[in-house]
């Protein structure tokens, strides 16, 4: 199953259906005010720009260490930095 954010093109009500992605496509033929809500899901938001690594350091924060070990071990030619 998954997840789709819509939006009702005629009144902008928004909310969540959850339906599998091969029975979506019917459902929007039968139900034409309705239209998938790009803003509320489906594609990063700028919001998110540049934050990955932020992200990734709170979540896993040995994670430079483990890029140092890696630089070490590729030898003189590696382009591996940190984070």
């Amino acid at each position: 199953m998954a997840i789709f954010p819509i939006i009702n093109k005629e009144t902008g009500e928004t909310k969540v259906i959850e339906m599998s992605v091969h029975d979506i496509m019917p459902w929007y033929e039968n139900n034409k005010p309705w239209v998938r809500n790009w803003a509320e899901g489906g594609a990063a938001g700028f919001i998110e720009t540049g934050e990955w690594k932020d992200k990734l350091i709170k979540k896993n924060p040995g994670w430079n260490e483990v890029l140092q070990k890696v630089n070490k071990s590729a030898g003189t030619k590696s382009q591996i930095g940190k984070i």
